[in-house]
């Protein structure tokens, strides 16, 4: 592969260089101003909490605690397993008919 073939290839992952250090020891800084626009425009502290929170938080937790989820799964894998079981049966009884 050439040189060039890998680094237009990696284009996207690996950012340009924007501070070089002919720029930053001249001292002028100006080539600097939209990427120091660019992060001051960014939300600063902490990311705000979201309030669904997930499954979790909306079923185990809290004052509207249930365990709804668990015995719904519980019975939704035994009646898959049952309908599985149920066609196995038929499909052989109706391959050994008497």
């Amino acid at each position: 592969m050439q040189p060039t073939l890998i680094r237009r290839q990696l284009g996207g992952l690996v950012p340009p260089k924007i501070a070089t250090p002919s720029l930053l020891s001249s001292g002028t800084g100006g080539g600097l101003r939209l990427l120091v626009n660019f992060y001051s425009k960014l939300p600063k502290g902490a990311a705000p909490t979201t309030a669904s929170g997930g499954i979790k938080a909306r079923y185990f937790n809290g004052k509207n605690a249930s365990a709804a989820p668990l015995l719904f799964t519980i019975l939704g894998i035994f009646g898959l397993g049952y309908t599985i079981d149920y066609q196995m049966h038929l499909k052989h009884h109706k391959n050994h008919a008497h």
